[in-house]
């Protein structure tokens, strides 16, 4: 039995992750928010429409919804990375919040249409997204 003097790393001890899947994990979703920023930085402010985090999000649910068919099974045995890659990398690539907050502030602002037309799109892009990614990683097993 383990028994950890610092409070701070028990609830990983609890939850089974080790402080190495942590720190992976943390890691990587630092890539992914960097990326994510970066492309923001790179598509530029000054849209009323947030073209970015739709951009991302639509490209991170692809890219989940691809790897959920089992593709990384195959290319990677490793389940440290498998994780890495999924919940830190995607997981802060992707942002509900930014979608929300963008959303709240396009109807704070008066933009409704925008707002309405950013919702509408994010829900039948990201599931059409999801399909298509779906649809992708199937066809590249052979299956």
């Amino acid at each position: 039995r383990i028994r950890y003097e610092d409070d701070s790393t028990i609830w990983l001890y609890r939850a089974g992750v080790t402080m190495k899947q942590a720190v992976f994990v943390g890691v990587a979703g630092m890539c992914g928010a960097i990326l994510r920023t970066t492309i923001g930085f790179w598509i530029g402010e000054g849209h009323s429409f947030p073209i970015a985090t739709f951009l991302v999000n639509l490209v991170a649910t692809w890219v989940l919804c691809f790897i959920a068919t089992g593709v990384l099974d195959h290319v990677l045995k490793n389940k440290q990375l498998k994780e890495m890659i999924t919940f830190g990398f995607l997981g802060s690539f992707s942002t509900f919040s930014a979608f929300s907050i963008e959303t709240v502030l396009l109807f704070e602002s008066g933009e409704f249409l925008t707002a309405i037309m950013y919702v509408s799109a994010s829900i039948i892009g990201g599931i059409g997204m999801g399909l298509f990614g779906f649809h992708c990683g199937r066809k590249w097993q052979g299956a």
